[in-house]
């Protein structure tokens, strides 16, 4: 699966790896609910270092296209909101 981090690139990351990233989304999805900034700030910011460890980056004249795209770390509560689906932004 192709990620994009938004400001930041792409990465590959093996499907394997959805089930841990999933529990990240899930505390993410609750705390964007819940209005909780700072869990929202510690959650968005230990889901994008997963995908980053996770995952193996993309050259950056690689335009391959997305199967999910992230917000990049300095993304907003609100902006956040807007991108998540009922079961937040990795599907499953």
């Amino acid at each position: 699966m192709i990620v994009r981090i938004m400001g930041e690139g792409q990465v590959e990351l093996a499907d394997s790896h959805l089930t841990e990233l999933n529990k990240l989304d899930d505390e993410l999805l609750a705390e964007v609910q819940g209005g909780d900034e700072e869990g929202f700030r510690r959650t968005l910011g230990a889901l994008l270092e997963a995908v980053r460890r996770l995952g193996d980056p993309l050259p950056d004249e690689a335009l391959e296209p997305s199967e999910l795209i992230l917000p990049g770390p300095d993304a907003g509560l609100d902006e956040v909101r807007d991108m998540l689906a009922d079961d937040g932004l990795i599907p499953g």
